[in-house]
């Protein structure tokens, strides 16, 4: 018999597990997890639509994404190329943020920040562009033929005024997206002319590494505040000096955490001669010689001391990276829960979404058991309104559809009537409600009046009166929602039977919530 997911079977795990500094306490499709790991995303993610949520309502919730992650990890998710990078991406940022000084990257951040509030380019420009990608092997007769092809297109922008841009754009660009920019975010050349341009104004073609641009900037915004910037002028401070400044303090720590030791005789021989085959300095009791130096500096054309300075610190900071899940089990619960995310957020994209969005048998099925939800609150006219010129046209056009299923009917009405160049019929086909369509409305729900269309006086109506759709498609998005519901609740209810999960009640009290 199948336990409970709150079945708190504090016998399976023993009194003994309080003699632990980090005992366990749940366990999972037979993986334990620890208090301190519970109380890590308990502190990260426990806040309900109510407040926040109680240590035992969170651990139901937590153990449904513990079955989830090992759901993924069943179908190998966790082997793929995708989770392998995002993995790395993860570590990378995480470890860095350890070994940052934030304050002194923030400070570089201001400045920057500073520099493009005085620069004649603060704020953002929209803009859109009649754009050649040119590539590096172009021969010198097919960038004067592309160079005189713009250069007509600019004539004809300047030549009418009325010449619709985006047209310009949609025919002759091989960029067609209209995109806010802000400094610092593209090619200097680019950034020179759009933020030059007043808002409407056209440029004269001009190149960039790219290839050549025609530019139109259609709106401008201000500049922002600084702390909706911060981040993304934080990201893109990674030049060596900002980085060599932000991690100095973290160094000197490391220096002292890490029981860096200096040779004197093999330092002052590099700075002498430039070479060493001496130990330069200990890290743990572990060598770092001239020869691993060596290796460094070719890749970093510095003056000698720069290079020595720039070794030692990248040699601490690698050797903090490589323990510091040791030194900081944050760290390794943080790249948890961000692999955790990954893996839930992409088995449940294969096992509920993508279902959801494309499963044509199951949305129909579902909705066939389900029309009953999908009913009007009042009756609805399935059909087409048909605008004639003449009687007779009126006539055979309805006798026509009778015979045809309706997916059909526009198709055939058109071929019939107006293929021959002079349109006998103007043609509304829909699901019309009370209101929606004044000519439905009188000869359907015998409702109000109408003008006959000019030229088309003979407006009849083919259709039929519905409580409801008799077809999926017609509320596509509801049923897609609602299915979606429906695999979700299927799909947790799956794991819940299939899988084993027993939480200590006992140690669950112990949960440090503040």
């Amino acid at each position: 018999m199948k336990r409970s997911l709150l079945s708190g079977c504090v016998c399976l795990f023993g009194i003994l597990v309080f003699a632990q500094e980090d005992p366990v306490l749940m366990r999972v499709n037979g993986r334990d997890i620890s208090r301190s790991e519970f109380e890590y995303s308990y502190r990260h993610n426990a806040v309900g639509e109510d407040g926040n949520l109680s240590p035992k309502e969170y651990a139901v919730l937590f153990a449904r994404s513990v079955q989830m992650v090992e759901a993924a990890k069943a179908v190998g998710l966790d082997t793929t190329s995708a989770f392998r990078k995002q993995q790395e991406v993860a570590r990378a940022r995480l470890t860095e943020s350890y070994l940052i000084d934030k304050p002194t990257l923030d400070s570089c951040a201001r400045v920057l920040y500073q520099k493009m509030e005085l620069k004649a380019r603060p704020g953002q420009v929209q803009v859109m562009q009649i754009f050649k990608y040119l590539p590096q092997t172009i021969t010198s007769r097919h960038l004067e033929e592309q160079k005189t092809r713009m250069d007509s297109i600019y004539r004809a922008i300047q030549d009418q005024p009325g010449l619709e841009f985006s047209r310009l754009v949609e025919k002759y660009s091989d960029d067609k997206q209209s995109r806010w920019i802000e400094s610092l975010q593209t090619t200097t050349e680019f950034e020179d002319v759009a933020f030059a341009l007043s808002k409407g104004e056209i440029s004269q073609p001009f190149f960039t590494p790219a290839g050549i641009h025609i530019l139109k900037v259609t709106d401008r915004k201000d500049m922002p505040a600084y702390e909706e910037v911060a981040d993304k002028l934080t990201e893109r401070m990674r030049s060596r000096e900002i980085l060599d400044k932000a991690t100095e303090k973290v160094v000197e720590r490391l220096k002292k955490d890490w029981r860096y030791t200096p040779n004197q005789a093999g330092m002052e021989e590099l700075l002498a001669i430039g070479k060493t085959g001496q130990t330069l300095f200990t890290i743990d009791g572990q060598s770092y010689t001239g020869n691993l130096f060596k290796r460094f500096a070719a890749s970093h054309p510095q003056a000698v001391k720069r290079r020595l300075d720039a070794f030692i610190a990248k040699s601490l900071l690698d050797y903090e990276s490589k323990n510091i899940d040791k030194r900081h089990p944050e760290i390794r619960y943080a790249l948890q829960k961000s692999n955790g995310e990954y893996l839930i957020k992409e088995v449940t994209r294969q096992k509920v979404d993508l279902p959801a969005m494309n499963d044509r048998a199951g949305l129909a099925t579902y909705f066939k058991f389900h029309s009953s939800d999908y009913r009007w609150d009042s009756p609805r006219y399935k059909g087409v309104v048909l605008h004639c010129a003449d009687k007779k046209t009126a006539k055979q056009a309805k006798k026509m559809l009778k015979k045809l299923p309706e997916n059909e009917w526009v198709d055939k009405l058109r071929q019939t009537f107006n293929a021959s160049g002079t349109e006998k019929i103007q043609i509304e086909q829909g699901i019309f409600a009370d209101g929606d369509n004044k000519y439905v409305d009188k000869l359907v729900f015998k409702k109000g009046g109408y003008e006959p269309v000019m030229s088309y006086p003979f407006t009849i109506v083919c259709g039929k009166k519905q409580k409801g759709p008799d077809d999926y498609r017609e509320v596509i998005d509801c049923v897609r929602k609602d299915y979606r519901i429906y695999l979700d609740t299927y799909w947790t209810r799956e794991l819940r039977e299939s899988g084993k999960v027993e939480i200590n009640q006992e140690v669950l009290k112990t949960v440090n919530n503040n």
